[in-house]
């Protein structure tokens, strides 16, 4: 942030899920990156909260997650920013990248969530913790799970699935502590349209850009808030806003 002028500036990696895919498939368990993925919610708490902004900036990857806010800031800033969603990253590696054996780290999640992903996919080597509700509040509770992520080091991946800014917290204290190995995505909700426990707006409506919309018709009590209160602050902050599509080296 630029004190004197209010600026904020959001660095976006250039990558779309396709760039991005064998990136992470190649990223190894020798050192530990964690990836973040930027909607219209995380852009304004980014605005608001510098603590917020530090997680980021220790982000090996920022990844932007959000088709409508790409598409506004193309049209409104002239900005091209590429897309890689965290809930497409996450089928696509559980899909085409995650082998049987791999060593694999969940955050949150039921266990008959953890257990329908390792029956779907064949994994052998999914660990699952899922922190009880505010655990962020407790001290205990916050290194139990990080404890939990660093017994299980070095994975070759770990899906933080705790909701913004809870589970980029944890991405951030495990790089701070220097013990973890191996790359941590943070995924919000991405990992209930895998198992089914949420349902995925159709792909027309991911291509129109309005999947919130869906989210939101399908959840109105959870999401309202962030959707219709909370979700129109981006407008207002766009004056704020200048983005950057950050050419990060491929390793």
């Amino acid at each position: 942030m630029n004190p004197a002028t209010g600026t904020i500036v959001h660095q976006i990696d250039d990558f779309d899920l396709g760039e991005f895919l064998p990136v992470a498939a190649t990223f190894g368990t020798d050192r530990y990156g964690f990836v973040v993925t930027p909607n219209v919610d995380h852009l304004i708490r980014y605005s608001d909260d510098a603590t917020f902004r530090d997680y980021y900036g220790a982000a090996a990857y920022v990844l932007m997650d959000s088709r409508f806010a790409a598409r506004i800031l193309r049209l409104v800033k002239g900005v091209r920013l590429p897309v890689c969603t965290g809930s497409g990253l996450s089928a696509a590696l559980f899909a085409k990248v995650i082998a049987p054996d791999d060593e694999i780290v969940l955050i949150g999640g039921s266990a008959e969530q953890a257990h329908t992903l390792a029956r779907q996919y064949g994994l052998r080597a999914l660990r699952h913790h899922n922190p009880p509700m505010g655990f962020i509040h407790d001290a205990a509770a916050v290194e139990a799970c990080l404890e939990f992520v660093e017994r299980w080091s070095p994975f070759r991946f770990c899906f933080l699935a705790v909701g913004c800014p809870q589970q980029e917290m944890l991405a951030y204290a495990l790089g701070t502590r220097g013990v973890g190995r191996g790359l941590a995505l943070c995924v919000g909700a991405s990992l209930n349209f895998l198992t089914g426990a949420e349902r995925r707006a159709p792909e027309w409506m991911q291509r129109a850009n309005i999947e919130w919309l869906y989210r939101l018709l399908q959840d109105p009590q959870r999401l309202g808030k962030r959707y219709l209160l909370r979700g129109p602050r981006f407008f207002s902050q766009l004056w704020r806003w200048n983005f950057v599509v950050r050419k990060t080296a491929s390793d």
